[in-house]
C-alpha cells in the first residue's frame, strides 16, 4: 500500500516541477519581448475586456507603442504580435507555422476541419485536393457567370428607381451568394430558395457577432463555459439554418448529376471537364467516389467555401465603393479605363477586358490595403522558437495585424491616402512582398483571390459604366470591429448618378450593406458623364 503511493506522489511531484519550470521558463522569455504590463495570473486579460470597437483600435496601437514584435499574455495562452514584414515572411512562409489556433477555433461549430482552420495532414490533403478547383481554365469558365450575376444585381438596382430609400444590401450580398452557388457550386439559386438563404445571410451575421462576442470576453473562451451562455443558444440555432443552406446545394448538385447520369470527368467539357479541372463541388463529390473525403468532409468545405466566398468579397467592394465615392479624379480614370476598352458600347466584359482593366486593378489593390476584409490572421507554434532578436516561447499564437501593417508610414507613406499608384510595378518593387496581405500569403493563403479579384473587377467596372459614385460618408468617419473587419458605424454614398441617362441615387452601406434611394432627374439622353 505504501508503495503505490510513494510512487503516485514522486509522480505529481515530478509533473509540478516539469510544469513549474516550463510556465516559468515561458514567463522568462516572454518578458523580454516588450508589451502592455501584465498582472499576475491574469496577465493581460483585462485589455480585452472593452467593446469591439476599442479592441480594434487597441490591437492595431500595439505595434505602434511596443515596436513591431510585442507580447500579450491571457489566462488562456500568450499572443505575440509581429508587425515586420521580413519576419511576417518568416511566419506564413514556414509549415511549422502553419497551425491556426485562436480565434480560428471560435469557428468550428460552423465549419468544422474545413479548409480555413485545419491543421496538420486534413489541411494539406484539403490544400492539394481544392487547388484544382481554382486552375485559369476553371476561373475562364465562372467569368461568364460572374458578367451575368452582375447584370442582373444591375437590374435590381435600377428596379428601385424613384423609391424614397432602398436597402440594396442583399442585392450587393445575394449578387455575391448567387456568383458562388452558380460558379464554385454548380447549383442555380431558385426563387425558392430566397427564404432559406435569407435564413443563411442572417446567421452569417450571427456567428461573426459570436465571435467578437467570445473575443472580448475572456472567460467565453473556454467551451465548457460558453455552452451555458445566452449566445451559444443563439449560436446553435444559427448553425442549424446555415446548415440547411448548404446541405441543399450539395443535395441538388449531387441529385442533378445522378438524374442526368453525368459523369463530370467525361461528360463536363473541354475547359471545364479535364480531370483536375472541375468545379469545386463536382470535384468534391468525384473524390467522394474515390474515397478521399466523406459526405461530412464535403459538408465542411461548401460551408467554408459559401462563406469566404461570399461575405468576404461583400465585404470588400462596399469599403472599394465608399472609397471610390470620396475620390473623384480616381473615379473619373477608371470611367476613362472603361470607356478606352469599351467606347459606347454596352456590351459585357470579357475576360480578356478584365485583365485590360490595369487601372482599376490598381483601385481595387489599394482600397484592400486600406481596408483589408481580414484585419489580424494568427499562427501557432507549438515549439519554442527564434524570430528576430527573440526566443518565442513554446505553444504561443503568432498574431499578424495586417490592418496595422497596411497603414504604417514607413511601408506606405501618407498611409490613410487613397493613392492606387503604389501598387504600380516599380512602386512594389521597392516594398517587401510581405507589406501587402489582404489575401495572406505563403503556403496557407487564399486559395480564391484571383476568383475574387475578377469578380470585384467585373463588378466595379459594370458599375462604373453607369453611375457615378458620390460621398457622404469620408473614410475618417470609419470605425471598425475585428474579425472580419466591417465597419461599426454607416457607410453613406450619396447621388450615384446614371451615366447613360440621367438619375440620382442615395446610397448607404451598413457594415457590408448598401442602401439606394433612385429617382429619375431628367430624361434618357445617353451622356457619358453627367
Amino acid at each position: 500500500m505504501f508503495f503505490p503511493i510513494v510512487i503516485v506522489f514522486l509522480f505529481v511531484l515530478l509533473l509540478t516541477v516539469f510544469l513549474y519550470d516550463h510556465c516559468n521558463r515561458s514567463r522568462r522569455l516572454a518578458s523580454k519581448i516588450p508589451g502592455p504590463k501584465a498582472f499576475p495570473i491574469i496577465g493581460n486579460s483585462f485589455h480585452f475586456l472593452r467593446p469591439p470597437v476599442e479592441l480594434f483600435k487597441f490591437i492595431q496601437s500595439l505595434s505602434i507603442d511596443y515596436g513591431v514584435v510585442f507580447s500579450l499574455y491571457a489566462i488562456n495562452g500568450r499572443v505575440i504580435g509581429v508587425a515586420a514584414p521580413e519576419l511576417i515572411e518568416t511566419i506564413l512562409s514556414s509549415v511549422q507555422y502553419n497551425g491556426k489556433r485562436l480565434p480560428y477555433i471560435f469557428l468550428k461549430p460552423w465549419l468544422s476541419e474545413g479548409l480555413l482552420v485545419s491543421n496538420g495532414q486534413k489541411w494539406q490533403q484539403r490544400r492539394k485536393l481544392l487547388t484544382q478547383a481554382f486552375h485559369f481554365n476553371i476561373l475562364k469558365k465562372y467569368a461568364r457567370t460572374f458578367t451575368e450575376k452582375t447584370e442582373e444585381f444591375l437590374a435590381l438596382v435600377q428596379e428601385k428607381v424613384g423609391e424614397a430609400k432602398t436597402d440594396v444590401a442583399p442585392l450587393v450580398t445575394f449578387a455575391t451568394l448567387h456568383i458562388m452557388c452558380e460558379t464554385a457550386m454548380g447549383t442555380t439559386m431558385q426563387d425558392d430558395i430566397d427564404t432559406i438563404a435569407n435564413k443563411y445571410l442572417k446567421a452569417i451575421e450571427i456567428l461573426g457577432n459570436s465571435v467578437v462576442h467570445r473575443m472580448v470576453r475572456i472567460w467565453l473562451h473556454f467551451d465548457s463555459i460558453f455552452k451555458w451562455s445566452t449566445m451559444a443558444k443563439v449560436q446553435k440555432k444559427a448553425l442549424e439554418d446555415l446548415h440547411v443552406f448548404t446541405t441543399r446545394i450539395i443535395r441538388e448538385r449531387r441529385n442533378f448529376l445522378k438524374v442526368n447520369n453525368i459523369n463530370v470527368f467525361n461528360d463536363a467539357d473541354d475547359d471545364y471537364g479535364k480531370k483536375g479541372k472541375l468545379g469545386m463541388l463536382d470535384l468534391l463529390l468525384e473524390n467522394e467516389k474515390l474515397g478521399k473525403i466523406d459526405c461530412e468532409g464535403i459538408r465542411e468545405e461548401v460551408d467554408t467555401f459559401m462563406f469566404e466566398g461570399h461575405d468576404t468579397t461583400a465585404t470588400a467592394l462596399s469599403f472599394m465603393l465608399m472609397a471610390i465615392a470620396n475620390e473623384s479624379t480616381v473615379q473619373d480614370k477608371i470611367y476613362q479605363e472603361m470607356h478606352s476598352i469599351f467606347g459606347d458600347s454596352q456590351r459585357l466584359p470579357t475576360l480578356e477586358d478584365l485583365s485590360g482593366m490595369k487601372y482599376l486593378e490598381l483601385c481595387i489593390k489599394e482600397s484592400l490595403r486600406l481596408y483589408p476584409s481580414v484585419p489580424i490572421i494568427q499562427r501557432h507554434v507549438n515549439e519554442e522558437t527564434t524570430l528576430g532578436n527573440y526566443t518565442i516561447p513554446a505553444d504561443s499564437d503568432f498574431c499578424l495585424p495586417i490592418y496595422a501593417l497596411h497603414h504604417c508610414e514607413d511601408i506606405y507613406p501618407d498611409a490613410e491616402q487613397f493613392i492606387p499608384e503604389r501598387f504600380l510595378p516599380e512602386n512594389c518593387e521597392k516594398r517587401h512582398a510581405f507589406a501587402y496581405l489582404p489575401f495572406s500569403a505563403g503556403p496557407r493563403n487564399c486559395i480564391g483571390q484571383k476568383f475574387a479579384m475578377l469578380e470585384m473587377k467585373t463588378v466595379v467596372s459594370s458599375l462604373i459604366r453607369r453611375f457615378r459614385l458620390e460621398p457622404v460618408t469620408k473614410p475618417s468617419d470609419l470605425t471598425f470591429k475585428p474579425i472580419p473587419a466591417t465597419a461599426a458605424n454607416l457607410i453613406e454614398i450619396s447621388q450615384l448618378r446614371r451615366r447613360y441617362y440621367s438619375a440620382q441615387v442615395y446610397a448607404q452601406t451598413q457594415v457590408h450593406s448598401l442602401f439606394l434611394s433612385l429617382s429619375y432627374s431628367g430624361g434618357t439622353t445617353a451622356r457619358h458623364d453627367q
